[in-house]
């Protein structure tokens, strides 16, 4: 039943970002777009979202609580969160080897760091890692593996696809974050969970207003139309880490 359902949500996806491909020329700037702040520092978070200026790391603070043990679901999400955070990353690098925009390769760096928090949490409880000597765009979930090529795919054709796959990753990711943590009481990943969907909102954030900048516009698929406005609509979110 769970791999009939993540194969759903696939195929949700390939048909959404499918269909925003097709309609992206025909989209106008969004009259909602908001200038970037004169600030150096803000404007690179914004648009090419700055690594230096992000502190989303999250395995600092997994020692200092306690252990818990662990529930099948937790056990689940730690095993399918630690190769998303990865298909997010790979695409990210894929995408980078094909435009010079930054934001690719920036984020990159900061999905490497999401998918070694949750490395981290499964080191701790000793599960096996699914990931362990990861090989970009190699999956052992079978439904990451179709969506990975699917994603790179649609990236490709254009630098405002790729943006617009980025905005999709983010927002598969930020709902698949909160659905997991109504799941999950470990004090240890209720913390890396919460972490890592900061980041991943200001990844939304970087994406999108990319994507205004350069006349598109984007739809959320997996976040419901207010989630994403209040994201939207909220600042770069710096943070200590844990």
């Amino acid at each position: 039943m769970k791999t009939t359902k993540m194969f759903r949500r696939v195929m949700m996806l390939m048909l959404g970002t499918s269909f925003l491909t097709l309609s992206f020329n025909g989209c106008t700037k969004a009259e909602t777009v908001v200038a970037p702040a004169d600030e150096t520092q803000t404007k690179e978070a914004i648009f090419n979202y700055s690594y230096t200026d992000t502190t989303i790391g999250a395995s600092c603070c997994i020692d200092s609580l306690p252990y818990e043990t662990l529930s099948q679901d937790e056990t689940d999400a730690l095993i399918y969160m630690r190769e998303e955070e990865y298909l997010a990353h790979d695409v990210y690098l894929t995408l980078s080897q094909l435009y010079i925009k930054p934001i690719f390769r920036n984020i990159t760096l900061s999905e490497q760091r999401h998918t070694d928090a949750i490395k981290a949490l499964i080191m701790k409880y000793a599960l096996v890692d699914p990931a362990a000597n990861h090989v970009t765009g190699i999956f052992t979930n079978p439904v990451l593996q179709t969506l990975y090529t699917s994603l790179v795919s649609q990236g490709s054709t254009s630098l405002l696809d790729g943006l617009n796959i980025g905005a999709t990753i983010e927002d598969l990711d930020i709902a698949d974050l909160k659905n997991n943590l109504l799941k999950v009481d470990n004090q240890d990943i209720t913390a890396v969970f919460n972490n890592l969907m900061r980041g991943s909102r200001n990844h939304l954030r970087s994406f999108y207003a990319n994507i205004l900048f350069l006349g598109g516009a984007y739809t959320p698929q997996y976040l419901t139309q207010e989630e994403f406005n209040a994201i939207i609509a909220g600042k770069h979110e710096p943070g200590s880490g844990c």
